[in-house]
C-alpha cells in the first residue's frame, strides 16, 4: 500500500528554519515525481515545489523560490522540505504528495496532478 508520512514540523521564530520530511512506502517511490503543498487556515490548499524522480527538475512557488529547497533520497525513499528565512506567512499544515506517473519530467501545480498524499505536518511561523 502506497504511503506517505510527513514530519519534522513545528514552531519557529520568523528568519528561521525547518527541514520537513516525508516517509515513503511502496516499490515506486524511485521513479514518480513528487511535491509538497501547504493549506493555510481558511485558505485553500496550494503548490509550493515539485521534484521529478531523478531530482534533476525542480519547480516552486514564487512565494517561497530563493528560500525553500526540495529534495529526495531515494534509497531512503524520503522526501525533504528545506525551508529558510521561513516568515509568519508560511504558517499552514505541510502536505507531501506523489504521481503515479512513472518516469515523467513533467511537473504538476494542481493537487489533481498527484495521487497519494500524507496527513500534513504543522509549521507554525511566529513573529
Amino acid at each position: 500500500q502506497e504511503q506517505l508520512v510527513e514530519s519534522g514540523g513545528g514552531l519557529v521564530q520568523a528568519g528561521g528554519s525547518l527541514r520537513l520530511s516525508c516517509a515513503a512506502s511502496g516499490p515506486t517511490f524511485s521513479i514518480n515525481a513528487v511535491a509538497w503543498f501547504r493549506q493555510a487556515p481558511e485558505k485553500e490548499r496550494e503548490f509550493v515545489a515539485a521534484l521529478n524522480y531523478n531530482g534533476r527538475a525542480t519547480d516552486y512557488a514564487d512565494s517561497v523560490k530563493g528560500r525553500f529547497t526540495i529534495s529526495r533520497d531515494n534509497a531512503k525513499k524520503t522526501v525533504y522540505l528545506l525551508m529558510d528565512t521561513l516568515k509568519p506567512e508560511d504558517t499552514a499544515i505541510y502536505y507531501c504528495a506523489r504521481t503515479s506517473i512513472p518516469y515523467t519530467d513533467w511537473l504538476g501545480r494542481r493537487q489533481t496532478d498527484y495521487d497519494y498524499w500524507g496527513q500534513g505536518t504543522q509549521v507554525t511561523v511566529s513573529y
